[in-house]
């Protein structure tokens, strides 16, 4: 095992994911990231976006994240995701659902707290369109 990555990624509602894997490539915040076996040991946010796993010389899953934390070591990925499904789940009518709402939500905004909330509703939303694609 020592060519593979143990990926665990954990949803509010579930363990979607515990297996060991080629790679991971995470949506972080700075940028995306791949992570291999014995990566260096790193914390990350995660940002709204898609997490490629990799295995058998193949993109084998794709999950839709709406942001989160990912930790690496040489052993392990945990992404612990705010909201987690996979990319074939996602449906246009969903995404536009959401676009929508995050629309309405950001015209609406009388405050700041309000109006930051409306803003990641917003990107998470984006990033679900795009997804979709």
């Amino acid at each position: 095992m020592a060519d593979k990555i143990n990926f665990e990624l954990v949803s509010p509602a579930k363990l979607l994911i515990s297996s060991p894997v080629d790679m991971v490539v995470v949506p972080g915040t700075e940028g995306d990231f791949g992570a291999l076996a014995q990566h260096s040991p790193v914390i990350s946010t995660v940002r709204p976006g898609v997490i490629d796993v990799h295995d058998g010389g193949k993109v084998s899953t794709r999950i839709f994240v709406a942001g989160g934390f990912a930790e690496v070591n040489e052993q392990r990925i945990t992404v612990l995701a705010e909201e987690a499904l996979p990319v074939s789940d996602i449906t246009h009518d969903m995404a536009s659902a959401r676009l929508q709402a995050a629309k309405e939500a950001l015209a609406d905004a009388k405050t700041e707290p309000a109006r930051v909330a409306a803003e990641k509703l917003m990107s998470i939303a984006q990033a679900l369109q795009a997804a979709a694609h």
